[in-house]
C-alpha cells in the first residue's frame, strides 16, 4: 500500500513531466525544424533572436541542429574551436610570464645563477645576446631572486635605476634613483608570498611580492664616457643572498655577459606552452587572478598536475600558438590603434600606449597595448609613466619608411633630427631584428649610434642626419647604421632627458626616406 507521501511524490513527478512535455512541444512548434501542427493552449510569442536554426554556416564550418540540440560533429566543431581560443588566449596573456621565465633562464644561462649571481654588462651588449629591444649605451646589470626558500635580502649599489618585476613582470618596485634609496643605494628584503617568520624592523627596504620568482634589472650611470668606473662601481657594493646569512653572506658571483651567446626571449611555437607551465607549476596557486588560473588550466596547465595534451590538443594549441603570434606580430607592425602614432603625419610609433603601466583606462584593461608592450619590450614600472621636461627618456620607433613599405635591409635610408634636438644628456639610433625583436645582427658591434660618438658630423642648425644602410655611404661613415641585406628591421629612436619641444611636438623627426 503507498503512503500519502507516496501518492503525492508520484503525482509531483508525473506533473513535471507533463510540464516538460508540454513546454517541449510548445517549444518544438516555435523553433526551426519543427513540424507544423496545432499551437498549444499556452504558446509563448518566442523572438526568432533566441532560437537555433537547425543549419547555420560559420567560419568553422556548418553547424547542424535538431531542434537546438547540436549533433555531434557540431559539438567537435565547438569544442575544438573553444579550445584553440583559449590557447591562442593563454599565449597572449601569458607571454608576460613567460618572458620573465625566459630572462630568468638565460641569466642562468650566462652564468649568473639565481640568489647567487649577479650578470654584467661590462662591455655593453650586442647582438650576440637575445634581449628584447635593449639599447647599447648603458651598462646593465641583471640578476634572477628566487624566494621558494625564504627572504632574500639584494644589495644595490648607488647611483643605478631600475625596477623589480614579479613573476608575471608586475611591478614590486624600483631601486636606485626612482625607488626608495633616492639613489644612495641599500638593502631590499623580498619576502616571499605566505611567509609568517619574523622580519628586521630596521635596516631594510621591504617588498612582498606576489610570487616566488622575481626579475630584477637595473642600469649603471657612465660617467664621461668611463664604462669601467661604472661596472667597478656595481661590483663594490651589489650583492644577494639570503636574509638567515645576513650576519656573514656569502660572496656574490659577477658574470660579464657582454659578447655571450644566450637567450633570454619565450618561444613563440608549442614549446610555449612548456614554458608556460613552467611558470604556473614554480608560482603559489594564487599568482594570478582567478579567471587567468581558470583560463591556463582550461588547456591542461595546471598546479601540481602533469600538462600532458593529447594529439588532438597538442594540434591544436600548436595551431593556436602561430594565430596568437599572428596576432601579436600584427598588433605591433601594424597596428590598428591610433593611440600608438605619435604624429598623424609620419611613421614614428610608440610601444607603450595609454601611459598606464598597468595598461589600464579608467576601468578598461588596454588588451592590445599590453600585449605590443610585452611582445617587444620588457621591464614595467610607474616611472615609464612619469617623464617630464629633462629626466628620464622619450622612444620612438618605427617599422616603416616615409612611403608606409617596411625597412628592408637591402636598401639605403637616411633620417634627420632637426636641430637644436631636445635631449639633455644625448640621443642614439638603435636597430633591431623583426624576427627576435633583440639587437639586429650586423658587422657594427652596438647596432646603431648615439651622439657621444667621437666625431659624428651635425649639421648647421644644430641637428644631425643618419643614415640606415648596409655599407657606410661615403663621407658619412660617422653617421651610420649598419643593416643586413634580407633582413627586415626596426629602428628606435631614444633621447634622454628629453625636453619641452618632444612633449608638446614642435620638435619631430624626419621619417626614414630611402635614397634612391
Amino acid at each position: 500500500m503507498k503512503t500519502r507521501q507516496q501518492v503525492l511524490l508520484v503525482g509531483a513527478m508525473a506533473g513535471s513531466i507533463a510540464v516538460t512535455l508540454f513546454t517541449g512541444c510548445a517549444s518544438t512548434a516555435q523553433t526551426p525544424g519543427s513540424k507544423a501542427g496545432a499551437q498549444p493552449k499556452y504558446s509563448p510569442a518566442v523572438p526568432a533572436k533566441i532560437t537555433t536554426p537547425d543549419t547555420v554556416v560559420t567560419r568553422i564550418g556548418t553547424l547542424r541542429y535538431r531542434d537546438g540540440t547540436p549533433d555531434a560533429a557540431t559539438v567537435q566543431l565547438a569544442y575544438d574551436q573553444l579550445d584553440f581560443n583559449r590557447g591562442m588566449d593563454a599565449f597572449l596573456r601569458g607571454m608576460s610570464a613567460t618572458s620573465v621565465y625566459a630572462l630568468c633562464r638565460g641569466i642562468e644561462e650566462a652564468g649568473a645563477k639565481p640568489n647567487q649571481g649577479i650578470g654584467i654588462a661590462e662591455d655593453l651588449l650586442n647582438a650576440r645576446s637575445l634581449f628584447l629591444t635593449p639599447n647599447t649605451t648603458t651598462v646593465y646589470a641583471m640578476l634572477s631572486v628566487d624566494l621558494t626558500d625564504g627572504p632574500m635580502v639584494v644589495r644595490v649599489p648607488p647611483r643605478v635605476l631600475g625596477p623589480v618585476d614579479d613573476a608575471d613582470f608586475r611591478w614590486v618596485t624600483d631601486v636606485g634613483l626612482t625607488g626608495p634609496d633616492k639613489g644612495a643605494g641599500g638593502d631590499y628584503l623580498f619576502v616571499p608570498p605566505g611567509y609568517k617568520g619574523p622580519l628586521p624592523a630596521t635596516g631594510y627596504f621591504i617588498a612582498k611580492p606576489r610570487t616566488y620568482r622575481l626579475l630584477i634589472f637595473y642600469r649603471a650611470f657612465v660617467e664621461k664616457g668611463d664604462i669601467a668606473a661604472a661596472v667597478a662601481g656595481v661590483k663594490a657594493k651589489a650583492a644577494v643572498f639570503p636574509l638567515s646569512a645576513a650576519a656573514n653572506p656569502p660572496a656574490t658571483t659577477f658574470v660579464n655577459v657582454s659578447n655571450v651567446k644566450f637567450n633570454t626571449i619565450s618561444a613563440n611555437d608549442f614549446s610555449y606552452y612548456d614554458e608556460l607551465n613552467a611558470v604556473v607549476q614554480h608560482e603559489p596557486a594564487d599568482w594570478v587572478d582567478p579567471d587567468t588560473v581558470g583560463l591556463y588550466a582550461a588547456i591542461g596547465i595546471q598546479k601540481g598536475k602533469p600538462f600532458a595534451p593529447d594529439a588532438r590538443m597538442k594540434k591544436i594549441l600548436t595551431d593556436a600558438v602561430a594565430v596568437g603570434n599572428a596576432v601579436a606580430r600584427s598588433d605591433l607592425f601594424a597596428s590598428r590603434d591610433p593611440r600608438t602614432r605619435i604624429y598623424q603625419d609620419r611613421q614614428w610609433f610608440t610601444p607603450f600606449v595609454g601611459g598606464s603601466y598597468q595598461f589600464l583606462n579608467g576601468a578598461e584593461r588596454l588588451l592590445d597595448a599590453r600585449i605590443m608592450f610585452f611582445y617587444y619590450a620588457t621591464g614595467i614600472t610607474p616611472a615609464m609613466t612619469e617623464s617630464k621636461p629633462g629626466t628620464g627618456s622619450a622612444y620612438a620607433i618605427t617599422v616603416r619608411d616615409s612611403t608606409g613599405a617596411y625597412l628592408d635591409g637591402s636598401r639605403t635610408y637616411k633620417v634627420t633630427l632637426p636641430g637644436p634636438i631636445p635631449a639633455k644628456d644625448f640621443w642614439s639610433f638603435t636597430a633591431y631584428d623583426n624576427q627576435t625583436r633583440s639587437l639586429l645582427p650586423t658587422d657594427q658591434r652596438l647596432a646603431g649610434v648615439d651622439s657621444t660618438v667621437p666625431g659624428i658630423q651635425m649639421n648647421p642648425d644644430g641637428g644631425v642626419t643618419i643614415w640606415f644602410s648596409p655599407k657606410p655611404p661615403a663621407g658619412h661613415e660617422k653617421n651610420w647604421v649598419q643593416t643586413w641585406p634580407g633582413k627586415g628591421y626596426n629602428a628606435a629612436l631614444r633621447l634622454y632627458g628629453p625636453l619641452e619641444p618632444w612633449f608638446n611636438q614642435t620638435w619631430r623627426p624626419s621619417d626614414l626616406e630611402l635614397v634612391k
